[in-house]
């Protein structure tokens, strides 16, 4: 149709400007970088019966430090319009009457935007999220181009970020481009924790933010560290934390003793930052210095407790020492944060979308139809660990490199080791709660075979019954227990009284005598009655004899009362006991009652004690990382079915067939588990059924990294044309560029662009991968000069 953009994607609205409404509703929900670029048209037909249309695509990698800028990049798709010709006549022309440029400013929070009217006049201004309209002066211009640029470096490979009709371009093409990068990064370098960061990183910080890593990915994936070197130099003058990026461009450019002079000068100024201790942490592990790198990773975790990555490295560390019990305890107090999704604008279903297809490109090299069966495994494709984003990505990478070092068996038998199981707490808590069953049953024992007296039985001197108060406080038990002592005394001399006058009335001889000897006198046991006794007239025999007995009396009238007192008193103590108990078994079951004797005491709280701690050694492992055990049981169990059943079909020399789709998820899951070699194997058999970007991305780091020139271009080549069809149009940084550049730098250009030449592709394609290898002679990629 003559309607459409031609080589430009772009999706017809259902009613005018719904897009650029959308978007001004979605403005409040952006939390980080922002969504990638609108480019809104309308476009109008030259008869004025027909109707005009409106639609919107997303682009990125346009500059935009000016106003001028994105109107020209409007002004050129009035280029593209698609001039089709009827039979014998021109069709119906079409052109754009006006567009609309959106890009966020993440800095300020604003939408910056650009409204061209052809012809007319060129208006920008800014939109907050409650649609207010702001100027744009050049403080928020300068903040949106690095925002752009930010969003077109980090994202430019990003799979959470991948929208259909998605125009990438390239967003720095030349030196001149790069050197304008930079000198606005510096200057917005201070505001950079103003952008967020990885999810991995809970609070951004001066050197752990989005333009931090931008700038180490540009620098990085290009082998140019020393664009770094020259970036934090100045910075590092101004604020001595910049020493951990500074230090680690050092390392890249092979000047370590320059890296840890930096370091040892900025942790004399800033001994609190968590990232210069990790930079040397990081530094003395591939020195194989472990220890030293142990109190540092501890010492940063001491310093920021509540961020993932501290945990994460110190983790790291001990899995390098062998400690897998304290790599596993680490990874369990690692803090774990909702994963936040990308920046994205819900946009309303549109009425058609047009994405056409370039004449020059080769589709039989990505067939995207080839080999797409459904008949794939049900069973590798409810596989959980795919769906893990952030944290718990990044702490089940390390629970998997945990497995890979010692085993499935060996992670169990620390796991048992190091957190309490599920079977162990069951016992504690049956044998806890036979304790308490056991202590009640000795207690109420004890209490039966005591015989308490009941109320009716206690009587004072006077015959009334003595009341029975409940004892709340220790100071009230007391006072308690002591008038109930008195009181039963009293009771006691009085039943021995009692008792003694009916065994003086039984005896004929009884002495009349005996009436006069008072209560005081047998409760005091006083020796004047005796030494009275004594002096008596020596003849009477009989009478001696009389008070002989009476003495005896006396004295198994002091054993009975000695023997009632203590009853009384253990009778009282049961019944404090047994209230205490009562009161105490809400909040801990395991503290069983007092028993009768002091050994029983002894050995009851010997066995409390043991039931008490014996997971003292032992912590409760966290459900998230509960759940990751289970992920990891998942993969391994389809792991080890696919292994034996690869082992079984060589042993019968019969073939084992699979889906590409089968063999695309086993060489994932290959690769979560570090199986290098079975991932490699998967990925080529799932190339060879059909074509996946996934896999071909895969096998291309594998390939650069194995220096493998032949089979590495091969796979290039398919993952550009791909990437061409697509609308990416971004040459760096992309993962090709990236692993291209390695080739480079081990084998130098000449020899990688012979190899292409060797491969005899057609002009189009050589042209598209000229394209790397011109930049990489541009930027001067180390390995470009020969």
């Amino acid at each position: 149709m003559g309607d459409n953009l031609r080589d430009i994607p772009e999706f017809i609205e259902r009613e005018l400007g719904e897009s650029l409404q959308a978007r001004l509703d979605a403005l409040g929900t952006f939390k980080e970088l922002g969504a990638p670029d609108l480019c809104h048209i309308i476009k109008v037909n030259v008869k004025p019966a027909i109707k005009e249309t409106s639609s919107y695509h997303y682009v990125s990698g346009i500059d935009a430090s000016s106003s001028a800028s994105l109107a020209a990049y409007l002004n050129s798709l009035t280029y593209a319009i698609d001039e089709s010709h009827a039979w014998f006549s021109k069709g119906a022309q079409w052109r754009i009457r006006s567009g609309v440029y959106c890009c966020y400013n993440a800095f300020s929070r604003v939408d910056v935007r650009v409204e061209v009217k052809i012809p007319g006049g060129v208006e920008s201004y800014a939109i907050n999220v409650r649609g207010e309209r702001q100027e744009a002066t050049a403080a928020i211009w300068q903040e949106t181009y690095m925002s752009a640029m930010l969003r077109s470096i980090l994202y430019s490979d990003d799979a959470n970020y991948r929208i259909p009709g998605f125009r990438k371009l390239d967003p720095i093409s030349d030196v001149s481009a790069q050197k304008r990068f930079f000198e606005a990064a510096e200057q917005l370098f201070f505001k950079g924790s103003l952008l967020g960061s990885n999810p991995e990183i809970q609070l951004p910080t001066i050197v752990n933010n989005h333009l931090t890593a931008a700038i180490m990915k540009y620098c990085q994936e290009s082998f140019r560290f020393d664009l770094a070197v020259q970036f934090f130099e100045r910075l590092f003058r101004l604020e001595p934390e910049v020493a951990s990026l500074l230090a680690q461009s050092y390392i890249g450019t092979d000047e370590e003793l320059k890296a840890i002079n930096v370091l040892y000068d900025a942790l004399k100024q800033m001994p609190q930052s968590y990232a210069l201790l990790h930079v040397q942490a990081d530094f003395l592990r591939g020195k194989g210095k472990l220890e030293m790198a142990l109190r540092l990773a501890k010492q940063a975790v001491n310093l920021a407790p509540s961020e993932f990555i501290t945990w994460a490295k110190l983790t790291e560390v001990y899995i390098d020492l062998g400690d897998y019990e304290s790599a596993l305890l680490t990874l369990n107090s690692c803090p774990m944060f909702t994963f936040s999704e990308r920046d994205l604008q819900r946009m309303p279903k549109a009425a058609k979308a047009h994405l056409p297809i370039r004449s020059d490109i080769d589709l039989s090299l990505i067939d995207d139809e080839t080999g797409r069966e459904h008949e794939a495994d049900p069973a590798l494709l409810r596989l959980p660990a795919p769906s893990l984003r952030g944290t718990f990505s990044s702490a089940y990478n390390l629970l998997t490199r945990l497995v890979s070092k010692i085993g499935w068996d060996e992670l169990l038998r620390c796991r048992s080791l190091v957190f309490v199981m599920e079977e162990e707490y069951r016992m504690q808590k049956e044998a806890e709660e036979t304790m308490r069953k056991g202590s009640q049953a000795k207690v109420m024992a004890h209490h039966d075979e005591i015989e308490v007296p009941s109320r009716d039985q206690l009587l004072s001197p006077n015959g009334t019954p003595i009341p029975i108060i409940k004892i709340s406080t220790e100071s009230e038990r007391e006072r308690e227990q002591e008038e109930a002592e008195e009181e039963a005394r009293a009771k006691a001399v009085e039943a021995a009284l009692e008792k003694a006058k009916e065994e003086s009335a039984a005896d004929d001889t009884a002495d009349p005598s005996m009436e006069d000897i008072k209560l005081d006198d047998l409760s005091i046991h006083s020796d004047k009655d005796q030494d009275a006794e004594k002096d008596q007239d020596a003849e009477k025999d009989q009478d001696a004899e009389k008070d002989q007995d009476e003495v005896e009396a006396d004295a198994k009238v002091d054993a009975d009362t000695e023997d009632k007192e203590a009853e009384e008193e253990k009778a009282e103590e049961v019944v404090v006991d047994q209230s205490a108990i009562k009161s105490k078994q809400i909040e801990k079951p395991s503290i069983a009652a007092a028993s009768s004797s002091d050994d029983e005491d002894n050995n009851n709280e010997e066995e409390e004690v043991e039931l008490s701690f014996s997971f003292s050694n032992k912590r409760l492992c966290d459900r998230w990382l509960d759940n990751l055990f289970m992920v990891l049981y998942e993969d391994l169990r389809q792991y080890t079915i696919w292994r034996a059943e690869v082992q079984h079909f060589r042993a019968v020399n019969a073939p084992y067939r699979k889906s590409g789709t089968d063999w695309e998820i086993y060489g994932d899951l290959a690769t979560r588990l570090h199986h290098r070699e079975e991932a490699k194997d998967a990925y080529q058999k799932c190339a060879e059924q059909k074509f996946s970007a996934k896999a071909l991305l895969r096998l291309l780091e594998i390939y650069s990294d194995e220096v493998n020139l032949h089979r590495a271009m091969e796979v290039a080549i398919k993952l550009c044309v791909y990437q061409e069809r697509w609308y990416h149009e971004t040459i760096f940084p992309t993962a090709i560029a990236h692993n291209l550049n390695k080739l480079i730098q081990a084998e130098g250009l000449a020899k990688v662009q012979n190899t292409l030449i060797a491969l005899n592709t057609s002009p189009a394609v050589f042209k598209l991968m000229s394209r790397y290898f011109s930049r990489a002679k541009t930027f001067d990629v180390p390995g470009s000069g020969r």
